[in-house]
């Protein structure tokens, strides 16, 4: 037979934001609370309790807007003047890994042939940082962007590059820093847009 343990009652998420949250705060504290006691830590030190009350439910509340349609960034367009395939590269990506919880990272490369309309360049990259922010593998995250973009700017074509270093490879398991690289395709590129990519992203 065991004793009860009494704990604290954790701090209601009424008391730390005043607004509304996407998240469910009383369970990500607690549950963050549970991780650290799990592994040895007292939560309620000096240095933790900010830990579980605030800094990780908050953290998570951003690295998940990705799963919530709400925070999907507006694509306003333009109208094209004429079907010129458009490349962005180095966009930066930052990602939590869904097997692990641990981030990768990299840079993607984005193009696209559009349709009557293209979009502002800087929405690109806003685009690919709501999609990256979510649990995901690399190769999901990859299709995400490529097949979403073509949803929403009906555009004939596009293609995405995705090379990413995952924490979950570098610190645990083998414990090597590498690079994957991820490629999807929405629609159907010419064979010159597929070389213009290739060139782009190398």
């Amino acid at each position: 037979m065991t004793d009860d343990v009494q704990t604290e009652p954790i701090e209601s998420v009424e008391s730390i934001d005043d607004g509304e949250t996407a998240i469910d705060w009383s369970k990500a504290q607690e549950g963050v609370r549970l991780l650290l006691e799990a592994v040895g830590e007292d939560p309620e030190s000096e240095e933790l309790q900010e830990t579980w009350q605030r800094r990780v439910p908050s953290a998570f509340e951003t690295l998940t807007e990705g799963s919530r349609l709400e925070e999907k960034p507006e694509l306003r367009t333009f109208e094209a003047s004429g079907n010129n395939f458009v490349v962005k590269t180095g966009i930066p990506v930052y990602s939590l890994c869904e097997h692990h919880l641990l981030p990768y990272f990299g840079t993607a490369t984005v193009a696209y042939r559009p349709a009557e309309e293209v979009v502002g360049l800087s929405k690109l990259s806003r685009y690919v940082r709501w999609q990256s922010r979510q649990l995901t593998m690399q190769e999901q995250l990859t299709q995400d962007i490529a097949h979403g973009l073509s949803d929403e700017l009906g555009a004939e074509a596009v293609l995405v590059e995705l090379s990413a270093t995952h924490l979950c490879e570098a610190m645990r398991g083998v414990e090597t820093q590498t690079e994957t690289v991820t490629r999807a395709v929405a629609g159907e590129p010419t064979d010159n847009e597929r070389r213009r990519f290739n060139e782009a992203s190398n």
